[in-house]
C-alpha cells in the first residue's frame, strides 16, 4: 500500500518566521513518530517529503505505507506543531485541509463493474490494482479513520459482485416427515374471506379480528410456556424506536436502510406553530404534506427492526456475575416493521409483524448446551403441539458472508439454524419454495461490540426469532380453520375460540 498525501496546516498567525524550527521539527518527526508502530525489522512508516511555508500556512507532502496512514502522520505532526511551536512563537494549528490524497493499494480481486464511492473523487482498478483519489475530508474525519473504511468499503463492495448470484448455505438437518395434509388453500386469503382478518390502512398491515386473534396469541402463549419458560428466559419490554447509533454498532444501519422505517420529531410542540397545518386540514380535509416536511425534524431514529439491538444496547459496558450467565431475556410487546415493498405476500410476509425475540449472553458451553434445549423445546412444540410438517437446516445467510460477522470471526462455529415449514397451497413438496417461520443464532459480534463483559468468562450472544404471524401461517397452511382438524395439544392452550361480529 502506498499512500501520498498534498496538505496544508493553517495557523493562528503567520510562521514565516518559525521556518528553521519547522525543518526541525519536520527531520526529527521524520525519524522518531512518523515510524511509530512499525515492526523492528521492517523499513516503513510515513515520511515528509516536501514542505514549504507561505504566511500562516504550512503545506506538506507526505508518503507513507500500510504500518503508517498518511493522515495519521497528519495529525501527529499537527500534535507537535502545536507542542513545540506554541510556548516559543505563540501560535497552533487552527486548521487542516486535505488538498490530495492518492492511495494505492492491492485488490484480493479484480473488479466485475465500476465502483462509486462518496469522498472519493476517481477509483481507477486495473486488473487487481486499485487507486483511489479521496478530497474534502476534514480533520474529524481523518481522526475517525474515514480513510481506512473507505478502503475497506471498496473491497466490499468488489468481494459482493463475486456473491451476487451465488446461494446460500444450506444444508438439511432434521425432517418431521410428511403429515397428513387437511387443505391446500391460501390461509391469509381464507380468514379474509371470513371476515377473521381486515388488510390494513396502510401498506403491509393486517388488522386482526377476534379468531384471528386468538389465534395468533394461542401461539405466543404456547411459544412462551413451553419454549421459553422452561429454559428460564425473563421478559423485558423495550422502546419502539431505535437511535441510529445503535443500529449502526449492529450493523443494521448499513444493512437495512432501505427495509427501515424512520421516526421525525416535530420541530416544536407549540400549538400557534402548527395553526396553519391545522387550519389547512380543518378547511381542506388534507394533510399539507410540504409543509409537514418543514415542521418536522430529519429523523435520528427508526421504528424497531428486531427487538434484539435494544437488548444488547441495555447491557452496554456492562459486567455480569459469573452467577448470572447464561443471561435469557425476551421481548414480545413491540411490533417488528420492515418497509418490504413489492415482496408482501399475506400475513407471513408484511411491513408490520409481531414476533417474540429471545437473546441470550453466556459462554460458549453454556449457548451450546442452550442450543440444544431449543432444538428440543422447539421439535416438540412442532412435532407434538402443533403437529406440522418442517425441517431444519444449517444456514449462513448472504449477509453475515459479506459482513464478515459470521462464526468464523470469532472462531465459534456455532452458526445459525433455520426452521421451515411446507406450504401445501403453493404446490408439491420437492418444487415449492418452503417458509422460514423461524430461525436459532450464535454468534460473537454483539457482546464484543457493546462491550458486555463477565466477571472471569469469555461472552457470546445469540438469538431466536420467532414470527407469530409466520408460525400462524406454518399451522393454518396445513390445519386449515376449523377447529375441529387442530391437534389435540394445540386446543389445550387455545381454549374456546370466540364468536367474533357478523357484518351486514
Amino acid at each position: 500500500m502506498e499512500l501520498n498525501l498534498k496538505a496544508t496546516l493553517t495557523f493562528s498567525d503567520e510562521v514565516n518566521k518559525a521556518e528553521e524550527q519547522i525543518k526541525e521539527i519536520i527531520v526529527k518527526s521524520n525519524e522518531d513518530i512518523l515510524k511509530r508502530g512499525v515492526p523492528d525489522d521492517v523499513q516503513g512508516g510515513a515520511r515528509v517529503c516536501d514542505h514549504s511555508v507561505e504566511g500562516k500556512k504550512i503545506n506538506l507532502h507526505i508518503r507513507s505505507d500500510r504500518f503508517v496512514r498518511a493522515h495519521d502522520a497528519l495529525l501527529r505532526l499537527k500534535k507537535r506543531f502545536n507542542e513545540e511551536m506554541g510556548p516559543r512563537f505563540h501560535v497552533g494549528v487552527r486548521e487542516i485541509e486535505v488538498d490530495e490524497y492518492i492511495v494505492d493499494f492491492e485488490l484480493d480481486m479484480a473488479a466485475k463493474e465500476e465502483i462509486n464511492l462518496p469522498y472519493v473523487d476517481e477509483i481507477d482498478i486495473r486488473g487487481k490494482r486499485c487507486k483511489l483519489n479521496i478530497s474534502g475530508l476534514v480533520e474529524e474525519q481523518l481522526s475517525k479513520n474515514y480513510v481506512d473504511r473507505i478502503i475497506s468499503r471498496v473491497k466490499e463492495k468488489i468481494e459482493a459482485q463475486y456473491y451476487e448470484g451465488k446461494e446460500e448455505k444450506w444444508e438439511l438437518v432434521y425432517e418431521s416427515g410428511e403429515k397428513d395434509i387437511v387443505w391446500d388453500r391460501d390461509p391469509t386469503e381464507e380468514m379474509a374471506a371470513r371476515g377473521w382478518i381486515k388488510r390494513g390502512p396502510t401498506k403491509g398491515k393486517w388488522f386482526y379480528r377476534p379468531q384471528a386473534t386468538k389465534i395468533l396469541k394461542t401461539l405466543e402463549k404456547i411459544a412462551v410456556e413451553e419454549v421459553l419458560k422452561p429454559l428460564g428466559f425473563q421478559e423485558v419490554i423495550e422502546s419502539m424506536m431505535v437511535p441510529f447509533d445503535v443500529w449502526i454498532d449492529t450493523g443494521h444501519m448499513e444493512g437495512i436502510p432501505n427495509e427501515a422505517y424512520y421516526v421525525s420529531e416535530p420541530v416544536t410542540r407549540n400549538p400557534k406553530a402548527w395553526e396553519e397545518i391545522i387550519d389547512e386540514i380543518k378547511i381542506t380535509r388534507e394533510v399539507p404534506r410540504e409543509r409537514l416536511d418543514e415542521m418536522t425534524k430529519t429523523p435520528k431514529a427508526g421504528l424497531c427492526y428486531a427487538q434484539c439491538p435494544l437488548i444488547y444496547w441495555s447491557l452496554r459496558n456492562e459486567t455480569i456475575s459469573d452467577e448470572s450467565l447464561p443471561i435469557l431475556l425476551y421481548e414480545k410487546t413491540v411490533p417488528s416493521t420492515r418497509y418490504e415493498s413489492g415482496g408482501r405476500h399475506g400475513i407471513e410476509r408484511v411491513d408490520e409483524f409481531h414476533r417474540i425475540e429471545p437473546v441470550y449472553i453466556g459462554t460458549k458451553d453454556q449457548l451450546m448446551e442452550l442450543k440444544e434445549d431449543l432444538i428440543r423445546k422447539y421439535t416438540y412444540v412442532f412435532d407434538e403441539v402443533m403437529d406440522i410438517e418442517w425441517r431444519m437446516a444449517e444456514v449462513e445467510p448472504f449477509y453475515l458472508q459479506q459482513s464478515g460477522t459470521g462464526a468464523e470471526e470469532e472462531d465459534v462455529d456455532l452458526g445459525t439454524i433455520d426452521f421451515e415449514a411446507y406450504l401445501p397451497y403453493k404446490g408439491s413438496r420437492e418444487e415449492s419454495e418452503w417458509l422460514e417461520f423461524g430461525n436459532l443464532s450464535i454468534f460473537g459480534k454483539y457482546t464484543k461490540t457493546f462491550n458486555i463483559k463477565s466477571q472471569t468468562k469469555k461472552l457470546l450472544s445469540g438469538c431466536t426469532g420467532i414470527g407469530i404471524e409466520r408460525w400462524a401461517t406454518a399451522f393454518l397452511a396445513q390445519k386449515g380453520l376449523d377447529p375441529e382438524d387442530w391437534p389435540s395439544k394445540f386446543k389445550d392452550h387455545l381454549g374456546k375460540m370466540p364468536k367474533g361480529f357478523k357484518l351486514l
